[in-house]
């Protein structure tokens, strides 16, 4: 995370700070997306006086521009790509019809049916008192919200961040999208540009070319979804070419201009610089911390180069009782990851004098939805190779089960990374229908120290997508068989007969 735990243990740090005789709160939790409401929905339900401040909306990014609305759109489309292809489930045509309005429509029901679950009132019953307005940190107890001060033993950053759009010549006057903006649109692009093959240039990729939309994905990288191994990348690029979009890997965006009547995305491969025309162009290369204006600059918090906040691994900055969670500091940039960072912070925030506990990323899991769908749990080959970690891998195609052979979703792999010789997971990719579901059978497995020999042991409903994992954990228990032994029971069995 970036700190050592030695600089907390002097006291200096606080030197400059009067300390408050009483505090109003046990806690003070400033943001209200995932990672501050679970930071302070665990304190309240502790019984600690907590305060947590959001000047904006309750329910951050996942609710209002992230998961929530991103997922219900990946669901119209699949709906849409499923009717084009109903001639493979033996219905000789089908056909829909839809207008964008309406699409998006969708998706602000569903935002405000999911709204009452991170509302102010539900969580003011829950016991959190919830503030709204603009908090800036005074001391290391003290912060400050508009023109009140609110004082606490310990304070939690959970601000979250925002989509970072790279400093490309011409692309502020462009008709530019975010992930924050994209869900204003009711009329749906006609070309798209999209920059960034990660998760969510991907997701929306798809999304968007199979409603219809010719969409162009540029990724400077050689190849798209470069954090997952090459094979699964792979299968989600043939994906995303079969649904009709133009793949453009190694390709550097160098400048948006005018031409004519078109915007048009200038790039860079090599020698060659190529131009793609477009209606919108959606930014998807990352995202940076909010920081500003929370005044961690008068108190020496330092942040890291990409932005985000240095914490040690008690999620502590350089004062003990300022923590943070979430986006703000973490390099896994999903809702569950900093809902698993919150339960440390609110634990680490209320009883950090007396005992810690560490994060552990160790059984950290995270998908990519698109169709496939990757998911992940802990080391993949390349990690591996680039660490030297020696592994053995074992494979189980889903070409061959029968759910997603009747389903017509037959592609796909589950692959588990184990020490060699040995049954204990290490790390697992699921690349097919619902992995994301999946995955969560060798999460439980990793986190509980369950080897394969268990998986196998363990019965699955047929037929299910879920065999797949234990036909892999098969697999593996066929390539240690002992063979002596089959030997001296072949021999016993030929004696019987």
């Amino acid at each position: 995370m970036g700190l050592s735990f030695d600089r907390f243990t002097h006291r200096a740090v606080y030197a400059d700070f009067e300390k408050p005789r009483r505090f109003d709160q046990n806690m003070v939790v400033i943001g209200g997306g995932s990672a501050g409401l679970v930071t302070s929905y665990i304190a309240a339900a502790i019984k600690a006086g907590v305060t947590l401040i959001e000047r904006h909306r309750m329910g951050g990014d996942c609710l209002y521009t992230g998961c929530v609305p991103s997922k219900t759109l990946l669901r119209s489309a699949k709906f849409v790509h499923d009717a084009s292809r109903s001639q493979e489930l033996g219905i000789r045509s089908a056909t829909v019809d839809f207008d964008f309005g309406d699409l998006m429509d969708r998706v602000r029901q569903v935002i405000a049916t999911i709204e009452p679950h991170d509302s102010p009132e539900r969580y003011e019953g829950l016991g959190v008192r919830c503030v709204s307005g603009t908090a800036t940190v005074e001391s290391p107890w003290q912060v400050r919200v508009d023109d009140r001060v609110i004082t606490a033993r310990s304070i939690v950053l959970a601000t979250g961040a925002r989509p970072f759009v790279p400093p490309i010549p011409g692309i502020e006057d462009a008709p530019m999208l975010t992930s924050d903006t994209l869900w204003d649109l009711r009329e749906q692009p006609r070309r798209l540009v999209v920059l960034g093959g990660g998760p969510i240039g991907c997701e929306m990729t798809q999304a968007f070319a199979r409603l219809g939309s010719e969409v162009t994905l540029v990724e400077m990288m050689d190849r798209i979804m470069s954090v997952e191994d090459e094979d699964a990348g792979e299968l989600v690029a043939d994906a995303l070419t079969a649904d009709g979009v133009t793949l453009l890997t190694g390709h550097r965006a160098t400048a948006v201009e005018r031409e004519g009547d078109d915007w048009v995305l200038r790039a860079e491969a090599g020698d060659e610089t190529v131009s793609i025309p477009f209606d919108h162009i959606l930014v998807a290369v990352g995202r940076r911390a909010n920081t500003s204006g929370l005044g961690l600059e008068d108190l020496g918090i330092e942040t890291n180069p990409n932005g985000t906040i240095q914490v040690n691994e008690f999620l502590q900055t350089r004062f003990p009782n300022v923590l943070a969670c979430g986006d703000v500091i973490s390099p896994w940039q999903f809702t569950h990851s900093a809902a698993h960072e919150a339960y440390y912070a609110a634990v680490n925030g209320l009883f950090g004098d007396i005992f810690k506990q560490a994060v552990d990323y160790s059984t950290l899991p995270w998908t990519t939805f698109t169709d496939p769908e990757v998911a992940r749990i802990g080391l993949n080959e390349q990690e591996a190779r680039d660490q030297g970690i020696a592994v053995e891998v074992t494979r189980h195609e889903l070409t061959g089960l029968d759910r997603a052979l009747a389903e017509e979703e037959a592609k796909g792999f589950v692959k588990i990374l184990t020490p060699p010789g040995k049954d204990k997971i290490l790390g697992a990719t699921i690349v097919g229908p619902h992995a994301g579901e999946l995955i969560a059978e060798l999460v439980l497995a990793r986190k509980h120290g369950l080897g394969l020999n268990k998986i196998l042991g363990t019965v699955h409903v047929y037929p299910t997508l879920s065999e797949a994992n234990k036909f892999a954990a098969g697999n593996w228990r066929k390539a240690h068989q002992p063979t002596g032994a089959l030997k001296w029971l072949e021999r016993i069995h030929r004696w019987r007969r």
